[in-house]
């Protein structure tokens, strides 16, 4: 009964909403959730007859089944989106999520590098090897832009104004944005692609990528993600990190050194200024590490 209501909203998410295939992909796999749950209860009724209390029951189910706060509200986020479209094609009169609770949760602020540490990661990558060019590369401008891992593998030469001080990432629902890059970044790309990245034959469809592996083809997520790992690793620090640490850094440092979080926003490609809000907490903590290391009034 569902699949046609399924294939319905996956074209508009892709062609009213712009979003990305992984984006669609995740909103259809919520939505699978609702129709598993009303499978289960033996409800069988379209979208539009589900109220209110169906989908609170069903919300309980995903938390008893062991869902995070943070998974639960992207389903009920991904729900309202359905809801949206159920009644932008008169699939249904009625929104069952208007009065539906979002989980409480709780903003964790990520682990953040100084600037001696981002340096010192930087630092333990072994140059002698064709590779270490290439990857300072990478962290050098994940660094100097705060590029969304995604967005680092996926550069193109094309979107590279070195000349200018720019770079054109293209982000999250195919959105584009000019983010300044710094000089150590332009200078570091200018050496990998004057001397490495010309020396790899790039396979078909991947000639404007800027980052490729041995045999030509693009560099995977998961391999950035194991590079920071290990480097972080030989250069003994104890931290959570990943390649988003590189991106939640950039923003840190921005944000305590007094730039306007709404340049912040221009610069990380967020939707919402609210999404960008959580460096202000991270601004806080910096303020009362500061006092208290610092301030008589806050010594013991």
């Amino acid at each position: 009964m569902w699949a046609s209501y399924k294939k319905g909203f996956k074209a508009w998410l892709q062609l009213e909403k712009s979003l990305s295939d992984n984006s669609v992909e995740a909103y259809l796999r919520d939505l699978d959730k609702l129709t598993q749950f009303l499978e289960m209860k033996q409800w069988v009724m379209p979208p539009g007859q589900l109220e209110l209390s169906h989908l609170q029951e069903f919300i309980r189910w995903v938390a008893e089944i062991g869902m995070t706060a943070t998974s639960q509200a992207r389903i009920l986020s991904g729900l309202r989106s359905f809801y949206k479209y159920c009644q932008i094609e008169q699939v249904s009169q009625n929104d069952p999520t208007l009065l539906l609770d979002s989980p409480k949760l709780k903003r964790a602020l990520p682990d953040v590098l100084s600037f001696e540490e981002i340096e010192q990661v930087i630092g333990a990558i072994d140059r002698s090897k064709a590779e270490g060019e290439r990857n300072k590369a990478i962290l050098e401008t994940m660094y100097s832009c705060g590029l969304r891992v995604s967005e680092v593998v996926g550069l193109k030469i094309s979107c590279l104004y070195l000349d200018m001080g720019f770079i054109r990432v293209i982000g999250k629902g195919d959105k584009e944005r000019l983010v300044p890059i710094g000089s150590n970044a332009i200078k570091q790309l200018r050496l990998y692609l004057g001397t490495i990245r010309n020396h790899y034959p790039p396979v078909k469809g991947n000639e404007d990528i800027v980052f490729l592996n041995r045999r030509g083809g693009q560099l995977s997520r998961v391999m950035i993600f194991l590079l920071i790992k290990d480097l972080a690793k030989k250069a003994g620090i104890n931290k959570s990190i990943s390649p988003h640490t590189f991106r939640h850094s950039f923003a840190t440092h921005l944000v305590e050194g007094g730039a306007d979080l709404r340049a912040v926003q221009e610069m990380l490609g967020h939707e919402s200024i609210t999404t960008t809000e959580i460096y202000t907490h991270l601004d806080r903590e910096y303020l009362r590490s500061t006092l208290h290391q610092f301030h008589p009034a806050f010594r013991k």
